[in-house]
């Protein structure tokens, strides 16, 4: 069963928010506290998804999602932040987050949210097809293995988040053609994705400071001016 973490601490509004997970097919796990939350992760490993909320008491939403992201970039994370906290939310997208909700929202659009997320976490091991593309995509010094979901430069392994790891096949699949970031948001996140495309712009800014010897003078991950991005390897 699809398992999903739900971290917030307003009683009323986790139930809310796990009840109807429940009835749409989810395992839920509730935490009121980051604390609570890592020992949910700890004791119970193979979580698809987390929601985090910002504003949490003692260790806030943004240090547990880059707790976590420490030694997990499979699972999905989405944050949920107030009306205003734009800041946070490109916080929140800078250190690991997948995605974000702003309060108050509606449980079709969270649920929404949530299963997108999950369709792009693939887990491995869970009955999936095997890719009927080659396991490894070769692009320059880069080889993206699409069986471990690992991507090397050098030789050297580099960690990604499925969603960086999603930006990667986009890319390497579109050597040298220049994608418009709404191809972009389309391809990873899904025709139907809610959100902004700014976030395509964050999760570039973050795969930049991995894959570039020098981020703020990028050679492999181009910028399109006035239209997206392109692949140099």
């Amino acid at each position: 069963m699809k398992r999903v973490l739900v971290v917030e601490d307003e009683a009323s509004i986790r139930e809310m928010v796990a009840l109807n997970l429940r009835r749409a097919g989810w395992e839920v796990l509730e935490a009121p506290t980051a604390e609570r939350a890592l020992e949910l992760l700890g004791s119970t490993p193979g979580c698809d998804a987390a929601l985090l909320d910002i504003m949490l008491p003692g260790m806030d939403g943004l240090s547990l999602c880059e707790t976590i992201r420490r030694t997990n970039a499979a699972i999905g994370i989405i944050m949920v932040s107030a009306k205003g906290q734009e800041e946070d939310k490109i916080r929140g997208l800078s250190i690991g987050a997948d995605d974000y909700i702003t309060k108050p929202f509606s449980v079709s659009e969270l649920i929404a949210r949530v299963e997108a997320l999950a369709r792009r976490v693939r887990r491995t091991g869970e009955g999936e097809a095997a890719p009927a593309a080659p396991d490894q995509l070769v692009s320059g010094p880069f080889v993206l293995d699409e069986r471990s979901r690992v991507l090397y430069k050098a030789g050297k392994p580099i960690d990604l988040t499925q969603v960086e790891f999603q930006i990667m096949e986009l890319f390497f699949r579109n050597p040298g053609t220049a994608l418009v970031r709404e191809k972009i948001l389309a391809g990873v996140w899904g025709e139907g994705y809610f959100g902004d495309v700014k976030i395509v712009d964050v999760n570039i800014r973050r795969l930049r400071m991995k894959v570039e010897d020098e981020p703020s003078n990028p050679q492999h991950i181009l910028t399109v001016w006035g239209y997206g991005y392109r692949w140099n390897a």
